[in-house]
């Protein structure tokens, strides 16, 4: 990986991991990005990361472009040698696949779509060389995933499958975006799985449904009272399929203020999961399990 520095702007320079995402990407990023921050540099006002990727915003009266970029340049080293061992948490989220509501939505956006004949799902499972969609679909939450990024839209992860690169699930976005998508949607775009935290418009495919709120900037929801944004970079999520009659049960334990994420504290060793996967994988998901 060969790291490429270029400002955004006036006011931002852009620190660029790599061209596609890896595990190996999001973790020098995410090192780079604290070593950035740790280094209290005069003027700089605020550090975005994304999934292989990350932005620094500066303020050039106090700090000149060249001198930030030069900066940021001699802290690469540094992350470089940073641990790929992560304290973090798993997370399991249940999805109510094919819900009547993203179906509904997707049936009104087929001409937007590669294949109009069937559902996302259909044209999913396709693609990927299964059989049914319910293949496809325990493909999708048979396997843990990690969320490389929060944003684009006010709590939205973005979530990359903890498998090798081949057993990858990929799948285009819309043709063209449509302009509804339902809260919570569980969508697909390339190979990113995410879950949309507000109704709005969106281009990935549409697989289902969460009853489980993840973003509240009246902070009212019990598990989201401390701060508005459930997700963070470096969480780890196991999808959860439920029926209707699941899904209608966490809906109501939601507004009654008694439902809480069933989450374990877990270590992500990025070295370990290269050398096993498989293991790794099944050590994750015991641990929530377990809690």
């Amino acid at each position: 990986m060969r790291t490429r520095y270029s400002y955004g702007g006036d006011e931002h320079v852009f620190v660029e991991i790599g061209d596609e995402m890896s595990l190996e990407a999001f973790f020098k990023s995410l090192s780079m990005s604290k070593v950035v921050r740790d280094a209290n540099i005069d003027g700089v006002t605020e550090i975005c990361p994304a999934n292989a990727s990350f932005q620094v915003r500066f303020d050039p009266d106090v700090i000149a472009p060249d001198a930030i970029m030069a900066r940021v340049k001699e802290l690469e080293t540094q992350a470089e040698h940073a641990d790929k061992r992560l304290d973090t948490r798993i997370i399991e989220i249940p999805v109510y696949y094919q819900d009547p509501w993203t179906h509904e939505t997707l049936m009104r956006f087929r001409e937007r779509h590669q294949d109009p004949s069937g559902s996302d799902l259909d044209y999913a499972a396709r693609i990927n060389g299964y059989d049914s969609v319910d293949g496809f679909i325990e493909a999708h939450h048979s396997t843990p995933w990690f969320v490389s990024m929060v944003g684009f839209v006010a709590g939205l992860p973005f979530l990359y499958q903890l498998v090798e690169r081949e057993k990858q699930l990929q799948v285009p976005k819309y043709l063209s975006p449509r302009t509804d998508t339902p809260k919570l949607t569980v969508g697909y775009g390339g190979c990113f799985s995410c879950i949309y935290s507000v109704r709005g418009a969106g281009g990935y495919q549409m697989f289902g449904i969460t009853p489980m709120p993840i973003y509240d900037p009246e902070q009212k929801i019990s598990y989201l009272t401390d701060f508005m944004v459930f997700f963070r970079p470096g969480d780890i999520v196991k999808w959860k399929p439920v029926d209707r009659q699941e899904y209608d049960r966490i809906v109501a334990a939601v507004e009654a203020g008694t439902y809480s994420p069933r989450i374990a504290k877990v270590a992500f060793d990025l070295e370990e999961f290269n050398a096993d996967m498989t293991g790794t994988n099944a050590r994750l998901m015991e641990a929530l399990n377990d809690a």
